[in-house]
């Protein structure tokens, strides 16, 4: 039973990251919601953690969910970029325990003491090096392949390992300079490039699948201009040159709608598969409005008043990054598993409920009369995202444990 157990789980590289995602996506919103009732006072009591709440669950949504997603998704797909050899099972295998081990770690500390939640996070490090070097390595051998995709994201796991290494820095040495990098290259010089490769490769790819007469647009020149962008907002943000970000935002923002509309986002809907990557994708361009916009105000001389707080970042947080993520996976499941592609009613529900705790999430900064309700809305917005993605990980977690049902490996 057993033995049939781990042969299915190991069987390909995202079932086993998938799974732990799935599983580190309700036990970290668990947590969150649990900090937030008691610190609220809205029920239970605030709770001392060894590690100040806000900056655990940064580290816990940016290190340690939307990873084991990506990874599952890399290793699978680096070798298809690459006409290259498939990951070894040892390889993807090292890198999801270390990473369990490390989540598991870093959840204990900050119950007892932060010494175990270091170790954790070293733990995490190694299985990220792990990570980037096995990819790093079907890079360099492929040739004569189309290697951009792959070099960005290559190179924005790099940057990740970097992030680890300064929340561990961080934590050792409480120097505000290593949070403050290990925050930013996590959103910006990390997670952003990747899920701006992935779009630029997949969307355009997807919709040609299933959209008649849909012309393939993803031309180089644009990928690299939003890139330049997101690596200049985030040199700015360790700056702490706020007041200029409109400057990459802006451009930014215009380019992610037009993109949007380019791909065709309106007729994406005849196939909800497809319309979950185009709704996540459009999200980019609402995030980088709001952080041009705010960044406008931080120029202006009111902008104590009314700044926007965290809308922003988590338009762009829960609505690109999370709902691109749940529907990569969600398209990854289904088709690695010998199932048609197409994506249950309910299933889209639970994304629709995912947009919706965006929403209710962002509603308090961009709209002042609300901002008295404030708490209760963090907290709705993260009982949303706890009840979505439970649904989601029940729906799709005994996938990952059975084998596929057309009998073929993988």
């Amino acid at each position: 039973m057993l033995t049939n157990l781990w042969h299915h789980i190991s069987a390909a590289p995202h079932r086993s990251l998938f799974l732990a995602g799935a599983l580190q996506g309700i036990f970290t919103l668990i947590w969150w919601v649990y900090d937030l009732a008691g610190r609220y006072a809205i029920f239970g009591a605030s709770t001392a953690w060894s590690i100040a709440p806000t900056w655990a669950h940064a580290f816990l949504m940016i290190y340690c969910f939307f990873p084991f997603f990506i990874f599952g998704f890399l290793f699978t797909t680096y070798p298809n970029w690459m006409n290259g050899k498939k990951i070894a099972k040892h390889v993807y295998m090292t890198t999801c325990i270390l990473m369990i081990a490390g989540v598991a770690l870093f959840y204990t500390g900050l119950f007892h003491e932060k010494w175990i939640s270091i170790t954790g996070v070293t733990a995490i490090l190694v299985g990220f090096i792990n990570a980037f070097r096995s990819l790093q390595n079907i890079l360099i051998q492929a040739k004569d392949q189309d290697r951009r995709h792959a070099a960005v994201t290559s190179t924005a796991l790099l940057m990740g390992c970097m992030g680890v290494a300064a929340y561990i820095l961080w934590l050792l040495t409480d120097s505000l300079f290593f949070l403050d990098f290990s925050r930013q290259a996590g959103i910006w010089f990390f997670l952003m490039p990747i899920l701006l490769a992935v779009s630029h490769r997949m969307i355009p790819f997807f919709s040609s699948r299933v959209l008649d007469n849909y012309v393939v647009f993803k031309p180089y020149w644009i990928l690299w201009f939003m890139l330049t962008c997101t690596i200049m907002h985030g040199l700015l943000q360790l700056a702490g040159m706020t007041q200029y970000l409109w400057m990459a935002d802006l451009p930014l923002a215009i380019c992610a709608l037009f993109l949007s509309i380019r791909w065709g986002l309106l007729r994406s809907f005849q196939i909800s598969l497809l319309a979950v990557l185009h709704i996540a994708f459009a999200w980019l361009s609402i995030s980088m409005l709001l952080f041009g916009l705010q960044s406008i105000i931080f120029m202006q001389s009111n902008a104590s008043t009314w700044h926007l707080g965290m809308a922003p970042l988590h338009a762009l947080a829960i609505g690109y990054f999370a709902s691109m993520v749940l529907g990569m996976a969600s398209r990854v499941t289904i088709g690695h598993s010998g199932r048609p592609l197409v994506l249950d009613h309910f299933t889209w529900q639970l994304f629709i409920g995912f947009q919706a705790a965006a929403v209710v999430r962002i509603l308090p900064e961009l709209v002042p009369p609300v901002s008295q309700f404030a708490p209760v809305l963090y907290l709705i917005a993260g009982l949303i995202w706890l009840t979505c993605f439970s649904l989601w990980a029940i729906r799709y977690i005994p996938v990952f444990w059975r084998p596929r049902i057309d009998g073929k490996p993988g």
